[in-house]
């Protein structure tokens, strides 16, 4: 094939080198590294030949809270007060769709680990949606003042301040075996 008349920016093919903005979709539940491939919107080829494919890798953000595990769960560290774990209270927890409130029971415990159902993300295939697990975190005070010093001393031998776990309570090794 002969070419009579190119462009003064063409190459010795005739092809004129040129960016194109590609729109794609991009689903649900994509991992970091994922790639995804775009048909005929790669390099021209030349001598009227088959353009070649886009190749898109994906490059997913972290969350400021939120950690995503293998298994499309989300995971969140919730960081109450001591009085808060005592008392109850009720508190909002961040998911990828906004905000949930949710409610902590009297007496909660440190390293009670909570699940929202569906609240993870979803798997790229469309089958399941990974869940929320919060993770409750008791803050213990380090700077007491002295009024304060002295409640946690008038109450150092009290029995409800005591642990005294039940054997329906998991210890680290159990949460880790699960």
């Amino acid at each position: 094939k002969k070419i009579d008349k190119k462009p003064p920016e063409a190459d010795q093919n005739g092809m004129v080198q040129k960016e194109e903005t590609v729109e794609i979709s991009i689903p649900a539940g994509v991992e970091n590294g994922m790639q995804l491939k775009v048909s005929g919107k790669g390099n021209a080829a030349p001598g009227n030949g088959i353009n070649g494919d886009l190749l898109v890798v994906i490059s997913v953000e972290e969350h400021p809270d939120l950690v995503r595990d293998s298994s499309n769960n989300l995971h969140y560290d919730k960081y109450i007060s001591f009085s808060e774990a005592v008392l109850g209270t009720s508190t909002e927890i961040p998911t990828v769709s906004g905000k949930v409130k949710i409610k902590l029971e009297s007496g909660t415990q440190s390293g009670k680990t909570l699940r929202l159902k569906g609240k993870g993300v979803p798997s790229v295939e469309g089958y399941r949606t990974g869940d929320l697990l919060v993770h409750i975190n008791v803050w213990t005070p380090q700077d007491l003042t002295k009024e304060e010093k002295q409640f946690f001393e008038k109450r150092f031998d009290a029995e409800n301040f005591i642990p005294s776990p039940k054997k329906s309570d998991k210890s680290f090794f159990d949460k880790v075996k699960e």
